[in-house]
């Protein structure tokens, strides 16, 4: 059965690796629905995150064929439900609808989006969510009238492998709100 897998495959920084790497998804006719390649926390090492659908057998092979690529130093694949994504998307809307109607306003505020541009002639929103978050804004936003379109594709990183403990969500909530151990605690078990 077919599923969404995310390709993490880590490189040294060398001219030409990005079209080895794709070259080998296109050996095997898999589409790539989403490309991003960035730096990572090592100097010199950078991620290409790679997402196709394919079957499971299909992935352990292709991040075994990766692996022997000159320069790859890693590659590893999950599924999508194993890890936190997020995508970036921009909206280009027409300034004056925005300000003729409440209507936007209310769905950028509906939405957790947010201004980043405005002019005379467009306002530039941002939302950073899922792809479903970023797409059920523009659907809200096509109401309104939508210029132009734009996402990021997913960008991820894995989930840990154990489930959170309460432990653990105290001491999120506690650097989160900056609450001593034991206001968190009791605020918890409440």
């Amino acid at each position: 059965m077919k599923k969404n897998y995310n390709f993490a495959i880590y490189s040294n920084d060398q001219t030409g690796i990005l079209n080895r790497i794709t070259a080998v998804f296109s050996r095997i006719n898999l589409n790539i629905d989403a490309l991003s390649v960035c730096e990572t926390e090592q100097a010199g090492v950078f991620r290409h995150s790679v997402q196709v659908q394919c079957e499971q057998l299909t992935a352990i092979r292709l991040s075994k064929q990766l692996e022997r690529q000159i320069d790859v130093l890693r590659a590893d694949f999950s599924e999508e439900n194993d890890l936190i994504q997020q995508e970036v998307a921009l909206y280009k809307v027409a300034t004056h609808s925005m300000l003729e109607q409440t209507l936007a306003e209310q769905i950028i505020h509906q939405n957790h989006a947010s201004v980043l541009s405005m002019n005379n002639e467009f306002t530039v929103i941002q939302k950073t969510g899922s792809y479903a978050e970023n797409q059920t804004l523009l659907e809200a936003l096509a109401t309104v009238g939508v210029i132009e379109f734009v996402r990021s594709g997913p960008v991820s990183i894995s989930k840990p492998a154990h489930a959170a403990s309460p432990t653990d969500a105290v001491m999120f909530k506690q650097h989160a709100t900056c609450e001593t151990e034991e206001q968190a605690v009791t605020e918890f078990s409440i």
